[in-house]
This record gives structure tokens, sequence and C-alpha cells, in this order.
């Protein structure tokens, strides 16, 4: 493996001259983001405020129904000082199952609804309050396809896209205001009750090893890293636009 140096402060400070530049450039000045409680959006939020102003970042809270940790989201807003509402996704989940009774119950289908409700009511209270979105997915997640469709891909930025999840969680233990618990909280999706390595069957030190280096030093977990990085492709492009009047090859 090669040698790749990552210092996490120098990033942290260019992410946040970065959003205030694309702020400004863009032409706004608030951002809205969901918190999970979650090292991605804990962070992502608290390089929102550093670059904005807390004043300015509103994070909202989307548990369905019931949220066991609801309470490390609560913090994350407490600690960063940020605007904050909760909104239960739980009624529209139910309203959603209930319009689909006919259609064959899907269980993966059904755990998608999730992220997809989360996306409406982002971008309904970001436009309320005249903000952009901003995302929280990180690199690994995206390499392996750990995210929804028209769910948590969709933002307006995002400051997390380029790093992977090892290397969120070092960003995240350089900011003081941050409680290192949740910086380092093991992650889960908070809708199937598993851990994110329990359901990808992959460990994040491995796919960053794999984004990093081209390999996390077993081949077998090479190779299965790639076959999900080739199969979720679809996830990080546009979608293709089928033109009938472009030229012909």
């Amino acid at each position: 493996m090669g040698e790749y140096v990552f210092d996490a402060a120098a990033v942290r400070d260019r992410l946040v001259v970065m959003i205030r530049e694309h702020a400004a450039k863009n032409g706004f000045d608030k951002v809205v983001l969901g918190i999970s409680g979650g090292k991605d959006s804990t962070v992502a939020a608290a390089l929102c405020a550093r670059a904005l102003g807390a004043d300015h970042v509103y994070g909202v809270m989307m548990p369905d129904r019931e949220q066991a940790d609801i309470a490390d989201s609560i913090q994350v807003c407490k600690s960063l000082g940020i605007r904050n509402y909760t909104m239960n996704i739980g009624p529209m989940h139910a309203a959603l199952l209930e319009a689909a009774k006919e259609i064959p119950f899907s269980e993966e289908s059904n755990v998608n609804v999730g992220p997809r409700l989360r996306m409406t009511t982002l971008r309904y209270v970001a436009q309320a309050v005249g903000a952009r979105l901003c995302g929280t997915g990180n690199l690994s997640e995206a390499t392996v396809g750990y995210c929804t469709k028209d769910g948590d891909t969709s933002c307006d930025f995002n400051p997390l896209g380029a790093l992977t999840s090892v290397e969120v969680v070092q960003v995240g233990l350089t900011i003081d205001e941050l409680p290192k618990e949740l910086v380092e909280k093991t992650p889960t999706d908070g809708l199937s009750g598993k851990s994110d390595e329990e359901k990808l069957g992959l460990k994040y030190a491995d796919i960053h090893k794999y984004i990093r280096f081209g390999t996390c030093g077993d081949a077998a977990v090479d190779e299965k890293i790639r076959r999900k990085e080739a199969a979720n492709m679809h996830k990080r492009m546009r979608p293709p636009v089928l033109d009938p009047l472009g030229e012909k090859e």
C-alpha cells in the first residue's frame, strides 16, 4: 500500500472555507440538514456552523414514530447552538403504507421509505426558511451504494462526499465543540435495527483502504467491494437523458 497522509485539521479548515465560498458564490447564507445523532450529520452540522454561524444552520430531527437515540440528535443541536426542529415522519410513513396496501409488500422498499420521506421533509423546510440543503453522505457509503436514491443522495451540496467514513471521524475528532462519543458512535441506518457494517457485511476500515490504497489487503473483500461499487454506480450518476433528436453514432 502506498503512502497516504490525511491532515484532519487542515481538511476541516479547508471545508469550512469551501462552504463559506460556495454559499457566497451561490447566494445563500442559511443551510438545512437532517440531524440523526450519527457522525456524518454531526460533523457536517459543525462545519456549516463554523462556516456560516450557528444561527444560520437549521437541524431537523425526523424520527419515524420512536427514535431510541434521539437524545443524541438533541445533544448535537445543543452542543453547536444551532436552530432545530423535530418533525415526526411516522404518520406520513403509515399513510403511505395504507395507500399502497394493495401493492405486494417489500421490506427493503419499506426501509427506504424513511430516507425518502426525510428528504421530502428537508426540502420543505429548506424552501420554507430560504436555505440550501446540506448533504451528509460520505464517500464510503457512496462507493458501496449504502444510500437511498432520491433519499440521502439528494442535496444542494455535500461537504463530506469526498471523505471516507474513517476520515469523517478523524475530522470530527478535531472539532472541540462536538461530543467525542457521538463522533465515534457506531453508525446505523436508524431504520433496520442493525449497524451499517452488519447490513453491508463489510467493515468501513476495509472500504477506506480499498478507496485510498486500491486494496484492503484481502482479495475476497476487495472483490465484494468492487461488485457493490459497480452494481450501485447508478446512484452516483445523473439519470441518462434519452435524446431521440441527437446525432446518431
